[in-house]
């Protein structure tokens, strides 16, 4: 790994990463900087809020302490504490997107330009479909208040918000995925070759690709492998060629469906995702699993990463990561956290799901780089329910198809 990774602060360049100038690149630092202090500033405060004026006015309202998350918001929306962090927090959110747009738009045609030459040049493959139907738990709102929402396309071949979707979550997650925004894939893959190191898939398949930051990380992983990408947006998979090859990576970018990809039984070796699972619906999370299953290789592996599920947190924290189904358009984060995942995958097939903790890469590298200042802030810091990977490390979901 690039000792380029120490200075998680600062998002790596590209080619079609867009380039702000000097006053758009002052707005998204305050962007970044507003959301750091909602997470380190004031989320620290919600706790003595609820233990010294919540919960003991809960439980003089109804005869007993407040049971569960539900609960818990029930007296928290009514505190002005609360009100505060909340509202300034999805000012954040929106804020940080529209301090990138500016970039996009005023070279949109140079970005959309760079673009077509990178792919043009790349030998994998790149697939979109103007018939295809995007699926309305994509459409119906803007996800994460993302302007345009995840698959919104300006013009046909356009790219803008796999642009914006590429800075923005470097905003969003305040550097701390790593400068290509990576972290996520890497810390898998990691996790596959301390946990795995004899399996050597010769197919990936990265469901829920958006722009291919954790999808890259494979490809560099496991060089020989043959590495594709699929999403249900267009300018993402665009984005997402191009990115790649513009890093000097070829992976197939396809728009295809998780829960209907189109791919021959029996085909690949390994099967991920990342922080899929809470964009899609309770009908179409059990038809991904069964899809992992089919499209698996007998001994293939599925592994699915994202936040842990509701009953692996108390009944707090359950409540400020919730927080995001309510104030920033994520409808199925809650529920799917309600979801029992191992009997999901039992049911598609898979008898020995479990859980397990991909611990962080970029924690790890920090960790392993002390004489690094940049590094050594990362290694202290404390990461807490709310922010974007609890407890250093991401859960993940591993399951293995039946030889």
């Amino acid at each position: 790994m690039s000792v380029d990774m120490v200075n998680i602060f600062q998002q790596a360049d590209h080619p079609v990463l867009p380039k702000p100038t000097h006053d758009e690149r002052a707005r998204q630092e305050f962007a970044k900087s507003l959301k750091g202090f909602v997470q380190q500033g004031l989320l620290p405060g919600l706790g003595p809020v609820f233990r010294g004026r919540v919960a003991p006015a809960f439980e003089k309202a109804h005869g007993r302490p407040p049971a569960d998350r539900h609960d818990i918001r029930r007296g928290m929306v009514r505190d002005l504490y609360f009100q505060h962090y909340a509202a300034i927090n999805r000012i954040a959110q929106e804020l940080l997107w529209e301090s990138v747009i500016d970039s996009i738009e005023r070279d949109l045609e140079g970005l959309n330009a760079r673009a077509a030459a990178l792919s043009a040049r790349s030998a994998a493959p790149l697939e979109t479909d103007p018939a295809f139907e995007v699926p309305r738990y994509v459409t119906a709102l803007d996800i994460h208040c993302m302007p345009g929402g995840y698959a919104g396309e300006v013009a046909p071949g356009d790219i803008s918000t796999g642009a914006l979707y590429d800075r923005g979550v470097y905003l969003y997650a305040m550097g701390y995925m790593g400068p290509y925004n990576d972290d996520m894939g890497r810390s898998v893959v990691n996790w596959l070759k301390r946990n795995m190191p004899a399996f050597r898939p010769g197919r990936i398949l990265d469901m829920g690709c958006t722009v291919g930051h954790s999808t890259l990380p494979y490809k560099e992983g496991f060089p020989e492998a043959e590495v594709t990408g699929i999403d249900v947006a267009a300018p993402q998979v665009r984005y997402a060629h191009a990115r790649a090859a513009g890093l000097g990576l070829e992976v197939g970018f396809l728009q295809r469906n998780a829960e209907a990809t189109g791919f021959p039984d029996s085909h690949f070796d390994l099967v991920v995702s990342h922080i899929l699972l809470h964009e899609t619906s309770g009908k179409a999370m059990p038809a991904i699993f069964r899809e992992c299953f089919r499209i698996l290789k007998p001994g293939g592996l599925m592994i699915h990463a994202d936040l842990p599920p509701f009953d692996r947190m108390d009944p707090f924290a359950q409540f400020i990561l919730d927080n995001e189904t309510w104030y920033n358009n994520e409808p199925f984060w809650g529920a799917m956290r309600e979801v029992d995942q191992i009997a999901l995958a039992r049911a598609a097939g898979f008898p020995d799901a479990r859980f397990d903790t991909a611990p962080m890469a970029v924690m790890e590298f920090a960790a392993a780089a002390e004489e690094y200042a940049s590094a050594a802030a990362v290694a202290e810091r404390e990461f807490a329910a709310g922010e974007y990977a609890p407890g250093g490390g991401w859960e993940i979901l591993v399951a293995r198809k039946p030889e």
